[in-house]
């Protein structure tokens, strides 16, 4: 069994030696294992509540993109895509905001820093809070519950973004009936990595105090080191290398060996400007590679897009078939799925009349079954069964089964349908994803007939 990941990387800013350690890093590794079904996207939606400058949006994405498939991200393992390219993220964003309460926004950490810093301000609470702030951990609650993700790598600080992802699955579900969202869970990034930037505090872009990964090339790279402010001891005096923010950084890139010696240099006392530079080797003995992968992707623009549109696909037909069933859950079906009866009366659900099942065997001696419509269209066929009495408890099952209470996994053209954990009858293909999420409502209309038959 599979743990499905999903990791988001906002769109703002050009990554930095600390992104590389304390995020990208690890999560390319965690991603190459294989019982996670990992994915990363770009979050270019979340990006525009930071941010509204379009070249900078614009650039950032590309450059981050590019520094994730560098780093060793491999597409055709993951599923890595542009948040903009989903166009089910803000569907569902929609439906969720209609089931989340005011009062839990109300409560989102940023939003409430933003009106204390107003009011200790004398400001207007919300003066210069947008609706995109307020409704972020909507938005993020709809990355997540579009594709079911059962972990969410987060920092301590987000763990509430994902409490109220939960909150808003929870209500939905209860609101209308039935398990459509797996309840996610927080992955608490514990032993993450933190660099400190030039000035000894946390690497950050907020603190201006950053070291270019692949920004500026190897030249870059020396500059910012050479820069990192160090205490006043001279050559020949020891160092402490636990106060020491090059040792810090040099470990983070060295083996245990290599730290052991750097270690002994510094107490040995070895100047300032000699260790920097030994950092620097060390930094760009890694980094050069992966800056040589970047170089050449950021030149081809359109071989990162298809990369990107390729992964959308790949989301997409998980993410569509998913509101297609919230949809036909909330009422937003196809018309054609009501008839009105003369008079005017109050329209009725359209009945899905008498579906029924054929039995056969097969040429192999096993037993097999197929569910018809009324109008005589396949929905489902069954599996092969050695013995015809568990083809025809399977059958029985089906007929008390119900629509909501089926398991329906969604492949790229066809439905498989699920009893008790054991994949039991597939669908045929259908021409299309719309097809495909069409026959999945009537199916479930037709398991609905049945159950109403043999509840008579």
């Amino acid at each position: 069994m599979r743990t499905r990941v999903l990791t988001g990387i906002t769109t703002t800013g050009t990554p930095h030696l600390g992104n590389y350690v304390g995020a990208i890093r690890p999560a390319i590794a965690a991603s190459r294992r294989a019982d996670v079904d990992a994915f990363f996207f770009m979050a270019d939606y979340h990006a525009l509540i930071k941010s509204d400058d379009p070249a900078r949006i614009e650039r950032s994405r590309l450059e981050i993109a590019a520094t994730w498939l560098a780093a060793g991200l491999d597409p055709n393992k993951v599923t890595f895509y542009l948040q903009s390219d989903i166009p089910e993220i803000p569907e569902l964003t929609w439906f969720l905001t209609c089931v989340t309460a005011k009062g839990l926004l109300n409560r989102a950490h940023a939003y409430k820093a933003s009106v204390d810093k107003n009011t200790e301000a004398g400001e207007d609470s919300d003066a210069g809070i947008t609706a995109g702030l307020y409704m972020y951990p909507v938005l993020m609650a709809a990355d997540i519950l579009a594709f079911n993700a059962q972990h969410v790598p987060v920092g301590r600080d987000q763990i509430q973004h994902i409490e109220m992802a939960r909150d808003i699955a929870q209500r939905f579900n209860h609101i209308y009936g039935r398990e459509f969202f797996v309840l996610p869970e927080a992955l608490i990034e514990e032993q993450v990595a933190t660099l400190p930037g030039l000035d000894g505090r946390k690497m950050s872009k907020s603190y201006d105090n950053t070291i270019p990964l692949f920004a500026g090339g190897s030249k870059q790279l020396r500059e910012a080191i050479m820069r990192i402010v160090t205490d006043s001891r001279t050559p020949g005096e020891s160092k402490d290398p636990d106060s020491s923010a090059l040792f810090t950084i040099f470990h983070a890139f060295a083996s245990d060996a290599e730290s052991v010696a750097f270690r002994r240099a510094l107490e040995e006392g070895i100047g300032w400007g000699e260790a920097k530079q030994v950092l620097y080797e060390r930094i760009e003995a890694d980094v050069a590679p992966m800056r040589e992968r970047y170089e050449s992707l950021i030149a081809r623009p359109a071989a990162i897009e298809e990369i990107l549109r390729e992964g959308a696909r790949k989301a997409r037909a998980i993410a569509g078939p998913k509101v297609a069933e919230l949809r036909d859950a909330i009422g937003l079906r196809s018309m054609s799925s009501l008839s009105v009866p003369a008079g005017g009366s109050k329209p009725t659900a359209k009945a899905v009349k008498s579906p029924r099942f054929a039995s056969f065997r097969d040429t192999d001696g096993s037993f097999r079954f197929r569910l018809f419509s009324s109008d005589g269209d396949e929905l489902l066929l069954s599996k092969s069964f050695s013995d015809p009495k568990a083809a025809g408890a399977i059958q029985k099952k089906l007929k008390t089964l119900g629509g909501d209470a089926a398991t329906l996994h969604v492949l790229p053209l066809s439905l498989v349908l699920e009893v008790e954990g054991e994949a039991i009858a597939n669908t045929p293909d259908y021409v299309d994803e719309s097809s495909r999420d069409a026959a999945m409502a009537y199916l479930r209309q037709a398991l609905d007939s049945l159950a109403a038959q043999e509840n008579e």
